[in-house]
């Protein structure tokens, strides 16, 4: 049982609308400030609520109540970590950020170390936000193979999913290319709205499909242990102990939300630095609330079905399954909408970061003296480019395991040594390019060996057979980041320490200045 005519119709409406209120904002890009960051004058709250939604994608959507319903509410001890990275990233980066006069998160290490640094953490930025893109834009493909399956008809899964992707990633590249960063900004406060609605029709249907309400539903829940958030277990092997959850995810979100484009682009369209450290205090709120409703709507899910985890092919299919075939006509229509706008949000999000580093970190430095209108035409291109790329990623990504935790995997692998090359840049002034970069070449280095040691765990398990190997693929990913800055702050300190002096103009500060 799919969609019907009438629910297709809402999905179409809510596509065309939301497309055309995105080209709205096409007549006011000029210049590249106001394509990538929107003029700088949006306001804290519309910047604050992008935020969360460019954080949330459909995976998100899917994903977490799929894990509420398989485990419990142990995947929020990750999200406090979230609001202390927050906190750190209000008093350790946002400052420097503010100034002089950045485009990207890369522009900084350049003034702080050089040039080849700046080449080399924005690169990383590019190859690995869109390889974890690639994953979050294919999950739309698992809701629209659901979803609208006789629309697609006689094709087959393949084809299916290439359609899905195909067409979400055109539409949002229609905006996105026109309208840039302010387009961005405001859709996503629209469909953030949507969505968050949308998941609480959600959460009263379920209230009324389940015989008892409430109470029975909180009683089965909590006899299964769903409504447990807390995990003071003593080890490093577990995902989601309050310990890793804590410092995991604050080191998660300090990589993130400080080092990553996708985000810190965001803070920098702020009209002040007291506005964007509010926009960034306030998401870490919003989105606290918000992955506690989405892992309600798991716990509900087990009470109305009550069927083993093994009963699902994938519990990412579990939502939209219970979406399509017991939701009201309408209602189904409106669902199906607000998880392609947490897709259509996310999508946008990349595409303008992607084509914003793309083109102030490397086509600006080999073009300097490019005028305004070719760097905004350049722009244009770079996001149709890396719509393209992240279309061929998301259709590569197809067979993979459950969509949240690889998207996170893949990105923190990255995360550890951007992290601490920031560190090294904020917080010493004896560190130097060369001795950051052999911190950052380890950092990363090792990050690649667990992950890589997790995949062959995955699929070859008498390979990892070997001791070290063993221990470092049953290493939980919310680990990841905080193993790998310390790694590449540690080596690159104690680089810069034995090959070389310190910079001439070590203090960020100063460098800042000169070049404001």
């Amino acid at each position: 049982m799919g969609l019907n005519w009438l629910d297709l119709t809402i999905v179409v409406v809510y596509l065309a609308g939301i497309t055309a209120f995105g080209l709205r904002f096409r007549k006011r890009q000029r210049s590249l400030r106001d394509y990538f960051l929107a003029g700088k004058d949006v306001p804290w709250w519309a910047i604050s609520l992008s935020i969360v939604a460019a954080e949330t994608s459909t995976l998100t959507i899917i994903s977490i109540p799929g894990l509420a319903y398989s485990t419990n509410f142990t995947f929020l001890q990750l999200v406090m970590g979230y609001i202390v990275g927050r906190v750190v990233i209000s008093f350790l980066f946002i400052p420097h950020y503010f100034r002089g006069d950045l485009f990207t998160a890369y522009e900084l290490m350049d003034r702080r170390f050089g040039r080849r640094l700046r080449s080399l953490t924005a690169g990383l930025f590019l190859i690995t936000r869109a390889a974890a893109e690639g994953v979050r834009v294919f999950a739309v493909a698992i809701v629209v193979r659901i979803a609208l399956a006789w629309v697609f008809a006689g094709m087959s899964d393949f084809g299916r999913d290439v359609a899905a992707i195909a067409i979400v990633t055109a539409l949002t590249m229609i905006y996105t290319f026109e309208g840039g960063m302010a387009a961005v900004i405001w859709t996503d406060v629209v469909q953030l709205a949507i969505y968050i609605c949308g998941t609480a029709v959600g959460v009263f249907t379920l209230l009324k499909l389940v015989p008892g309400g409430w109470p029975e539903v909180h009683a089965i829940a909590a006899a299964a242990g769903k409504f447990r958030v807390f995990n003071f277990t003593w080890t490093f092997w577990q995902d989601y102990t309050f310990w890793a959850g804590l410092l995991g995810g604050a080191f998660l979100t300090t990589a993130s939300h400080g080092t990553d484009q996708l985000i810190v682009q965001r803070l920098l369209a702020a009209r002040s630095e007291a506005q964007s450290k509010a926009a960034l205090l306030f998401s870490g709120i919003a989105v606290f609330g918000q992955f506690a409703l989405f892992l309600l709507v798991g716990a509900m899910l087990f009470a109305y079905y009550r069927l083993p985890v093994a009963a699902w092919e994938k519990t990412d299919y579990i939502f939209p399954t219970f979406i399509v075939q017991h939701m009201p006509q309408v209602v189904r229509g409106i669902m199906i909408a607000a998880i392609l706008a947490a897709a259509m949000s996310n999508l946008s999000a990349a595409l303008n970061s992607l084509s914003s580093s793309a083109i102030i970190d490397f086509y600006m430095r080999m073009r300097p003296h490019a005028s305004e209108r070719d760097r905004i035409v350049l722009s244009r291109a770079a996001t149709v480019l890396w719509g393209l790329v992240l279309f061929v990623l998301a259709v590569l990504s197809r067979g993979q395991g459950s969509v949240v935790e690889v998207g996170l995997r893949i990105a923190s692998v990255a995360y550890g040594a951007l992290l601490g090359t920031f560190l090294l840049g904020t917080l010493t002034k004896r560190a130097n390019e060369s001795g950051a970069m052999v911190g950052f070449a380890c950092g990363f280095a090792w990050n690649c060996f667990m992950w890589i040691s997790f995949l062959m765990r995955s699929r070859w398990p008498s390979v990892t057979a070997a001791p070290l190997m063993w221990r470092v693929s049953h290493v939980p990913f919310t680990w990841y980041v905080m193993i790998g800055s310390v790694i590449t702050f540690s080596i690159g300190y104690a680089a810069s320490y034995l090959t070389a002096s310190p910079d001439p103009n070590p203090a960020l500060e100063t460098r800042s200045r000169s070049h404001a």
